[in-house]
């Protein structure tokens, strides 16, 4: 029995494509390149830890024994910044060296470099530049890893698949508390260390594995390397190279590509033009990521240990860990419901659920210090994570994987993922000059929920009026949908036909001003040279 024709799958996913050849091979290379998830969240995990161990908080501060909150925004934000430059610079490699070669090299030649300079370390200066070399190498892999895993997976489990990355930065995190929580108490540098040193661990695998695993078609097509590109679909789909439903899937990929690079090939500038409304997608993934940040799901996992131990709450690492199971255990739901439910709606309940749990802790920490209310506020916090991971966490990374169109689509996600961290760093440095009690710092504490509640009650509006709704379609037929619909909220409406650029459209004329494809059983393209041929999808 194959995975399509399971009953449970069936109800859920509704593989209801093609189904000639095994779907495993595509759906395994996507899910083993979402471990680029760990990398990130174990990072980002380890250092809330690490920077409230007394062996660290003796050796490390200028004033031995606490981080004033500018040595703690510097250490803990600086990976964010590495992440922003790396996602940055990520097209110039992914759309060049391709989305698998990028995603090796960023392992081992770059996170990697990060990683020795911070077992190295023995002070700030050192923990900084190694923490922003790492960060270099999570942001060019982070703008990798969405775009190989939707260029090579199945429309029909396309978001359950990516949403695994999401799923895998939160195995990263409890994996980071876990190692916490082990080497805490240690009076010697291995407390630190080890943490560190185990990063080595996950970059390996993910680049020794992508090794083995095939380049994207979509990829080599971009190339004009249709050969690879066929060989590319023959390892994902199981199918021999001459198979028809290969033929016709990749015709179907050159002609829409053809016909995107029909007025040039795309550039910066290209993400930012009206026609495709390719500005609303670019746009839309932008806000996306940035509101991902801005529902306060980091202010927990960097800042969550310190703020529990200010807030009174005893066994902070323990509480910390119990928070990181409930992320791991909340994103199933959401890679299981994501084609169920679709991307809309989890967005709009996760939205309103998260609101109103971080009003909730807002107004009890605000309200009165006691045990009952320490609980309280423990117990809401693991109810919002719990939303988060189950809908804004894996989501956003679907929808920004899949909602580009091919001529500028690793520029485009690029700029998304840029996003993330631009608004991570901020978010990251920003915080303890909140929540802290110092002198020149606001002192919120609990007060700042406010404000993440107030960010998720726009998080809600911003999904209704831009998040369109894509589950089921082709990655080509994501370019129909945006054509067809100018409202978001009408999205679900849409009903793909046969796509404009494929086979059978052709033979039926319906393609009278776009570049037709003939001769695609050997994948040889010639543009409709008509006076139309100069239009642009609306």
């Amino acid at each position: 029995m194959g995975i399509t024709d399971r009953k449970l799958v069936k109800t859920l996913f509704n593989p209801d494509e093609k189904t000639e050849g095994s779907t495993f091979m595509a759906i395994f290379v996507g899910m083993f390149a979402a471990c680029g998830g760990i990398l990130y969240g174990y990072d980002t995990g380890t250092i809330s830890g690490v920077l409230a161990m007394n062996y660290v908080l003796e050796r490390f501060p200028d004033t031995p024994g606490e981080f004033t909150s500018g040595e703690h925004s510097l250490i803990v934000s600086i990976l964010s910044a590495g992440t922003f430059c790396g996602a940055m610079i990520a097209p110039y490699f992914s759309d060049t060296l391709g989305r698998r070669w990028t995603i090796i090299l960023s392992c081992m030649f770059v996170f990697n470099v990060g990683v020795i300079l911070q077992v190295a370390a023995t002070d700030i200066p050192v923990l900084v530049a190694g923490r922003a070399i790492g960060g270099l190498g999570v942001g060019l892999i982070s703008a990798c890893v969405p775009l190989y895993q939707s260029e090579t997976t199945p429309k029909w489990i396309r978001g359950a698949v990516v949403s695994c990355y999401q799923w895998a930065i939160t195995i990263g995190l409890l994996l980071a508390s876990c190692v916490n929580q082990g080497t805490k108490d240690r009076n010697d540098s291995g407390s630190y260390r080890i943490p560190f040193a185990i990063q080595f661990l996950w970059s390996i695998i993910l680049a020794g594995g992508l090794f083995m695993l095939p380049e994207t078609p979509r990829f080599y097509v971009k190339k004009g390397q249709q050969d690879k590109a066929m060989e590319s679909l023959s390892r994902l789909r199981r199918l021999p190279v001459d198979h028809p439903v290969l033929i016709d899937e990749l015709g179907e990929i050159t002609a829409n590509y053809e016909y995107e690079i029909s007025d040039g090939k795309g550039s910066w500038l290209d993400c930012f033009r009206l026609g495709n409304s390719q500005l609303k997608r670019v746009m839309t993934g932008i806000l996306l990521q940035a509101f991902q940040q801005l529902t306060g799901i980091n202010f927990i996992f960097y800042y969550g240990t310190t703020f529990f131990k200010q807030s009174g709450i005893k066994n902070e690492f323990t509480i910390t860990l119990a928070t990181n199971i409930v992320n791991v255990g909340s994103t199933i739901p959401g890679i299981i419901l994501v084609e169920y439910l679709g991307r809309r709606s989890l967005l709009l309940g996760g939205a309103a659920g998260m609101c109103v749990s971080q009003l909730i802790i807002a107004i009890v920490g605000a309200a009165t210090n006691s045990d009952a209310a320490n609980k309280c506020m423990v117990g809401f916090t693991c109810i919002f994570i719990a939303f988060f991971a189950a809908t804004w966490g894996p989501v956003a990374w679907v929808i920004t994987g899949e909602i580009m169109p091919l001529k500028t689509r690793a520029k485009s996600v690029a700029l998304s993922t840029a996003s993330n961290w631009l608004f991570n760093f901020a978010i990251a440095y920003a915080t303890p000059y909140l929540v802290d009690e110092a002198p020149g710092s606001a002192g919120l504490k609990s007060n700042v929920f406010f404000i993440w509640g107030g960010c998720n009650f726009l998080c809600f509006f911003f999904a209704f009026y831009f998040i369109y709704e894509t589950k089921n379609l082709t990655l080509e037929q994501v370019d129909e949908l945006y054509a067809t619909y100018s409202k978001a909220w009408q999205s679900s409406n849409f009903i793909p036909t046969d796509h404009k650029y494929s086979k059978n459209a052709i033979d039926n004329d319906e393609a009278f001003d776009k570049p037709q494809v003939t001769n695609i059983e050997e994948g040889v393209l010639e543009k409709n040279n008509s006076s139309n041929s100069d239009n642009s999808l609306a």
